[in-house]
């Protein structure tokens, strides 16, 4: 039963982080062609407000997530999400574009807040087996986006933008289909009702509160890598949107092997110096990037930055795993994602703007300025901040026959 939910977990994370990269892809493209979008500014209008959609409808997803099954809303997510990319190529106006745009969002606002916390209380509250499958779920997530860069630059370059949109609304409703197919007979219902009230989200976010530096900094990486980086590659050094793609699907290859092994190094190095490596090669990485006199060091930065920004995402589901209650880690997650959602929001915006006065390279600058930062917040802090060792027994899972 928990593989079946790990299973399902994993090919609907590939589909949302997949279709939440697709098209921010095309946006150089459209730049450079003066289509549709005419400067950064504009790119990071959509960024940001499409990321403060899914803040908003978080809160939302999390409220009828103990009145509906996880099945039934993962499948209105999948469509959705297909329904997104479908529409898009028709959009004739930035207004059309940003509304399509939102969609997306919207229906990218399912997975992060209810899915991982069911991973994590099918599992035990910490330890191994809960190591394993934030680290495979993570990874899946970032394989999903490594193989939607490789065939959107490919297919963009040789048949056109509008191409790859096509390809992957298809290609989404059989990942959304194997998804809904691995939960047969397994019900999330559960007889926990918290009451949500304001005082409860409160309280929930204190209990995250130690690990809001990090998710902050994950938001923050993750959107001006997926929204500027693709810019920076074709606008600034002209590289081929085809050879543009392989990089950064090898940038997020490199993310997916650190989420995937994250459980074998956490078991032999330890969390603590595993989460801090990952933020010190992180900001390494950026302003390598940032400060990049050649392309080649500029893919460099960007393949080490994936390498070990990526990593610092399972480190932290792991940490709230463990730590957070199984009966509170609906809200628990739900802050989790509306942080990295908000920083994300934020520093694209800020980006955006700054990148039109001082150059393309300004996010990745920024960026490692935060996750220095961040490191250095993290590195007096002893083991015992970062969760305990052992944990609790996971709750029962519910399924058509009985309680397994």
């Amino acid at each position: 039963m928990k593989k079946r939910i790990l299973l399902s977990a994993s090919l609907f994370h590939a589909l949302t982080d997949a279709a939440s990269v697709i098209t921010p892809m095309v946006f150089p493209l459209l730049l450079a062609q003066n289509f549709l979008i005419s400067n950064y500014a504009q790119i990071g209008v959509l960024s940001n407000l499409g990321l403060l959609t899914s803040f908003l409808i978080q809160f939302l997803v999390v409220r009828i997530s103990f009145r509906s099954e996880y099945r039934t809303l993962m499948i209105f997510s999948g469509l959705g999400l297909c329904a997104s990319l479908a529409v898009t190529p028709l959009a004739r106006t930035y207004g059309m574009l940003l509304v399509f745009f939102l969609l997306m969002r919207v229906s990218a606002s399912f997975y992060h807040p209810i899915v991982i916390a069911w991973v994590s209380k099918s599992r035990a509250g910490s330890g191994r087996e809960l190591d394993d499958a934030m680290g495979i779920q993570s990874g899946s997530g970032n394989l999903g986006v490594g193989l939607a860069y490789l065939s959107v630059g490919f297919l963009a370059q040789h048949w056109g933008w509008k191409t790859p949109l096509f390809v992957w609304a298809i290609f989404g409703l059989v990942l959304a289909g194997l998804g809904s197919w691995a939960l047969r007979g397994i019900s999330s219902r559960s007889e926990e009702r918290p009451s949500l009230k304001p005082a409860d989200w409160r309280h929930s976010l204190r209990s995250i509160r130690r690990f809001v530096p990090g998710f902050f900094l994950g938001g923050a990486g993750w959107s001006v890598a997926i929204y500027y980086a693709p810019s920076l590659l074709h606008n600034k050094y002209g590289i081929p949107m085809g050879q543009t793609g392989l990089y950064l699907a090898l940038w997020i290859g490199l993310g997916t092997v650190t989420g995937y092994g994250y459980g074998i190094w956490s078991r032999k190095f330890g969390r603590k110096p595993v989460f801090l490596a990952s933020l010190g090669g992180a900001s390494a990485a950026l302003f390598l990037l940032g400060f990049a006199p050649t392309k080649a060091l500029a893919v460099v930065g960007l393949l080490a930055f994936g390498g070990f920004l990526l990593m610092t995402y399972p480190s932290l589901h792991t940490f709230v795993g463990s730590t957070v209650p199984a009966s509170g880690q609906t809200m628990a997650f739900s802050w989790v994602s509306n942080i990295q959602l908000i920083s994300g929001a934020l520093v694209s915006l800020v980006s955006g703007i700054f990148s039109d006065v001082l150059g393309i390279q300004f996010p990745f600058v920024l960026t490692g300025v935060l996750a220095l930062a961040v490191f250095l917040f993290y590195v007096p802090r002893g083991p015992e901040f970062f969760g305990p060792a052992g944990g609790g027994p996971a709750e029962p899972l519910v399924t058509h026959e009985g309680t397994v």
